[in-house]
């Protein structure tokens, strides 16, 4: 019996090894733990901030059937503005930078972000650009931020006279291609919508949703889906999907945070340009220099939450509502403290 025994167990582990009995790699760090500091911040002392890209279409050649999209250079400024008291200290310096920069354009190279914005770029020149900036040293600059205004699609974005996927664009910031980004920030911001979906009240509105009396509330009527890749990484969205599309996971090159969505409208204001730039420029100037970065995100997610449509050629719209999202593969705390 002993010996049918001996034989049960030799065959048991004969078949364990024959199989391949392998020690996965988080047998490491069991020997060695790695302690980890939730207070730790991104270093945000270099020289520079960083480049801050913004495209700014609105217009689009006729072919495409894309409406002009009024109210976007109001984003383009607000977005600007908010550079420069992301940079001062005091509000007196606040305020003369400000003014120097309402009436000198040119000025904004001085601040710490070097701001380059481009309007109507067609698609050859958008990649151009995006492309020159990847390429670029940025050993002394904090991180760097691309935000794009546009009608949207799928999983891309219009430029003048064609879309561009959103992975394409971040793909070039990857670690392995732009190197001097590796452990940075990097910041993507896209206004546009992501869907054909308006995001209806389930609550009461309450006494801070107020209609605009002379602005019209129009839709940025596309689609734009996450598709950020690598660590270090915040995709900021002007509207957070809709109900989930079925959508195969070879179709992802990278791993995606959100599942993709039939998505919603992101609405703009034709004088005082959208919501979520509005609202996110509001609480940058705010907030900007003391409050985490993806909490700052949260409190843009419940201001443009409390909005609702006011005023709008569309009758379908009237009364329907908003929530930005935000992704993020940032690996630290992301604060814009001022420079010294």
């Amino acid at each position: 019996m002993s010996g049918d025994n001996a034989g049960s167990v030799s065959t048991s582990t004969d078949s364990v090894a024959s199989t391949g009995n392998l020690t996965e790699t988080d047998g490491f760090y069991r020997s060695s733990p790695v302690v980890l500091d939730p207070a730790e911040e991104y270093s945000m002392t270099r020289p520079r901030r960083g480049v801050a890209l913004i495209f700014n279409q609105e217009r689009f050649f006729w072919r495409l059937g894309l409406n002009n999209r009024s109210g976007t250079n109001a984003d383009r400024y607000n977005l600007e503005r908010r550079f420069v008291f992301l940079k001062q200290e005091e509000p007196a310096a606040q305020a003369q930078q400000l003014y120097l920069s309402l009436f000198c354009p040119s000025r904004l190279k001085e601040l710490n972000f070097d701001v380059r914005s481009y309007d109507d770029y067609k698609l050859v020149d958008v990649l151009e650009k995006i492309h020159e900036a990847a390429e670029e040293d940025h050993s002394d600059a904090d991180c760097f931020l691309l935000a794009f205004f546009s009608h949207g699609e799928d999983d891309h974005v219009y430029a003048y006279d064609g879309k561009i996927s959103i992975q394409d664009i971040t793909a070039m910031f990857k670690g392995d291609k732009c190197q001097s980004l590796v452990g940075k920030p990097k910041i993507f911001v896209v206004q546009a919508c992501r869907g054909e979906q308006h995001d209806v009240p389930v609550t009461p509105c309450d006494a801070v949703d107020s209609d605009v009396q002379i602005n019209e509330t129009v839709v940025d009527a596309c689609a734009v889906q996450t598709l950020p890749a690598g660590a270090d990484f915040i995709m900021c969205y002007s509207v957070a999907e809709g109900e989930p599309s079925a959508l195969c996971s070879e179709n992802f090159p990278f791993p995606a945070p959100v599942t993709a969505a039939l998505g919603y409208y992101s609405h703009r204001e034709t004088i005082n340009g959208s919501w979520y730039i509005q609202d996110l420029c509001e609480l940058l100037q705010t907030y900007g220099g003391s409050l985490e970065f993806t909490e700052l995100l949260t409190l843009v997610n419940r201001k443009v939450s409390m909005r609702r449509v006011g005023n709008c050629n569309d009758r379908s719209a009237i009364g329907k509502k908003q929530v930005p999202c935000f992704a993020s593969m940032l690996t630290k705390k992301l604060y814009f403290r001022p420079k010294k």
